[in-house]
């Protein structure tokens, strides 16, 4: 049975704009600017979620509290926990090793949460009761954060302060909400492929109204390009439809989808497409460049569409052929990215941060088939990529044949030559000596002419020309001036 108030857009903290929010009091949001944020996202975009990031930061305990107190006339009326929400997005011990205890500190500020809206609403009615774990990888690891908090966070109510004491509850009160529910976020391969098994395996046993599953689309297309991570997507979504058939327990799945093509694509322009592409898609991730880097009234009304857009048919997904594309797209695009991994290390050094915050390390750096090599983040990656005039949409696409084209990838990507047809726009013929002949991508198979956006082909070359004679001074602003011309920083 459908769900009416799980949200459709949920606003987070990716840092892909290049212009700086009216209420920023500098380029790089923290603290209370994030405060003010969400107040934006939720009261004036008509965004229903706001994901609060506690990776790579300190915990914010009291940003409920903040909410309340500083913009009361508007959650009188819009509840925090029902007409909108906030959804904090934790730690993964597992993968995060110097993070883990962050874990623990954001679910003991749940019950403090709680408390700060009891005083405000008057009731029990929790404000945060969903937590985002990223990197998920097996049941396991999702369940440990569901019972650490029903065991060590509420379930310390009734123990007792020493033998023959009275127990914490009574002395401090209770910690509520009781449980809460854990979003799992796939974000590599392996794991994006067994999401409908790992969810499954979460729920067992389990007595949930419906379960909330998020699927990454930055960091899939980072490891194995762009057409790789739009076909991994379709695939999760699809096993988790048959999930749900199975355990008639509803999922509602999550795309993080950016504003860069290759990272979702997902502007004001495209919501149609996007809508049409993720048929099985219930949220969307309205990140930083969808919410700062158009006008307002084209951001709201675009929200208000997805909010409002009934769901549609979904097309069925050939998974074998998909998978036999991935193969070897993914082989080929690698092999682009680890040549040019030291040209974008360099570049991504002159992206501006738009956050203060140190961001989980990008999965490549875990990759033993790529020898250890690091990379930055996805955002900084991206943009270095078009900063050179080297859109990351491209790389790998010499491995296509026409059927694979013309057959798999857009019988299972509706929207590939469309993607393509933005990234292209940005693409400067000058890049292509950044790469030996055999790593160069075959765009005349997949694409015809596009019309190239002139300005920002000629920052490009700055940039390039800059690279070459090691006269960077320049690069910073001209990246920032480049992703003005895009409407995304990366």
């Amino acid at each position: 049975m459908a769900n009416p108030n799980v949200p459709r857009c949920m606003s987070t903290q990716h840092p892909d704009n290049v212009s700086v929010p009216f209420f920023a009091e500098n380029p790089q949001l923290s603290g209370d600017d994030e405060i003010k944020e969400a107040y934006f996202a939720l009261a004036h975009l008509n965004c229903d979620e706001q994901m609060w990031d506690c990776e790579g930061k300190e915990v914010d305990s009291f940003v409920v509290k903040k909410l309340l107190t500083t913009y009361e006339s508007f959650f009188q009326q819009h509840r925090i926990g029902e007409d909108v929400r906030l959804t904090l997005r934790v730690p993964n011990p597992a993968v995060e090793k110097t993070e883990a205890k962050i874990l623990l500190e954001t679910l003991e500020s749940i019950p403090r949460s709680f408390d700060a809206a009891k005083l405000f609403y008057n009731d029990d009615k929790p404000p945060i009761y969903e937590v985002i774990l990223p990197m998920a990888s097996t049941a396991d690891s999702v369940n440990r954060v569901y019972h650490y908090y029903r065991h060590f966070v509420s379930g310390k109510s009734g123990q007792a302060i020493s033998k023959g004491d009275i127990t914490i509850a009574k002395w401090i009160g209770e910690f509520k909400p009781e449980s809460i529910n854990v979003i799992p976020l796939f974000e590599d391969k392996e794991h994006l492929l067994s999401a409908g098994e790992v969810t499954k395996a979460y729920l067992s046993g389990k007595d949930v109204e419906y379960q909330r599953v998020m699927l990454a689309r930055s960091d899939p297309a980072i490891n194995y390009g762009q057409v790789s991570a739009v076909l991994l997507n379709k695939i999760a979504l699809q096993r988790l439809k048959a999930v749900e058939e199975k355990t008639s327990v509803p999922i509602y799945p999550i795309i993080g989808a950016g504003s860069a093509p290759f990272r979702g694509n997902l502007r004001p322009e495209t919501v149609d497409l996007i809508l049409k592409g993720y048929a099985r898609a219930h949220t969307f991730t309205i990140q930083s460049a969808f919410k700062y880097d158009h006008q307002p009234k084209d951001a709201l009304d675009a929200i208000n569409k997805i909010r409002s857009a009934p769901k549609r048919q979904p097309i069925t997904v050939d998974e074998q052929a998909c998978l036999k594309v991935i193969e070897k797209y993914s082989a080929a695009y690698r092999n682009a990215v680890t040549h040019l991994a030291p040209l974008i290390n360099e570049v991504a050094a002159f992206v501006p941060a738009r956050r203060k915050r140190k961001l989980h390390i990008g999965l490549f750096g875990y990759s033993r088939e790529l020898k250890g090599i690091s990379l930055p983040r996805a955002i900084s990656f991206t943009a270095a990529l078009y900063s050179l005039g080297l859109p990351p949409e491209i790389l790998g696409l010499q491995a296509l044949t026409a059927r694979d084209v013309d057959v798999i990838v857009s019988n299972n990507y509706a929207n590939f030559h469309y993607d393509l047809g933005c990234a292209l726009k940005y693409f400067n013929e000058e890049s292509l000596s950044l790469l030996p002949k055999k790593l160069h991508p075959a765009i005349g198979l997949v694409h015809g002419d596009v019309e190239k956006d002139l300005a920002h082909l000629s920052f490009s070359s700055e940039i390039l020309k800059a690279i070459r004679q090691k006269k960077t001074s320049k690069v910073p602003d001209l990246v920032v001036r480049a992703g003005q011309r895009r409407g995304f920083l990366g």
